[in-house]
């Protein structure tokens, strides 16, 4: 257990951000058929495998980021995850007016998520 704040907070960061990760990986595996449906109409080919995949890339890289001593590959693997995720899901460029507005802010916030991603692989080196 870490006895400093530094290190207290880095701790809670990555329990926070990949434990987040995790729970929604965990809850995705119910939803594979919608989400191959969503690749499928994307046009992804193999979207089955691929929806697999991202569920697999959520909880591995969820767990690695949250406890494991390999911080840094959890991290890779989420920012891999959400750069896909973004471009696949919330391509605002195919919207307009408050559907338009919605994707813009997913994208912001993706956007963050990364940012927060590339600490946790900082401080794992």
């Amino acid at each position: 257990m870490p006895t400093d704040l530094t290190s207290t907070l880095i701790l809670l960061a990555r329990l926070l951000l990949g434990g987040a990760f995790l729970i929604f990986g965990l809850r995705n595996i119910a939803n594979v058929g919608p989400l191959t449906a969503g690749l499928t109409a994307r046009g992804l080919p193999l979207p089955r495998i691929a929806a697999i995949i991202g569920v697999g890339l959520q909880i591995v890289g969820g767990a690695l980021t949250a406890i494991g001593p390999l911080g840094a590959w959890g991290g890779a693997g989420l920012i891999v995850f959400v750069v896909l995720a973004t471009v696949l899901f919330h391509n605002f460029w195919d919207y307009e007016g408050a559907d338009r507005a919605s994707h813009v802010t997913a994208n912001i916030m993706n956007a963050g998520l990364i940012g927060a991603f590339l600490l946790v692989i900082a401080v794992s080196l």
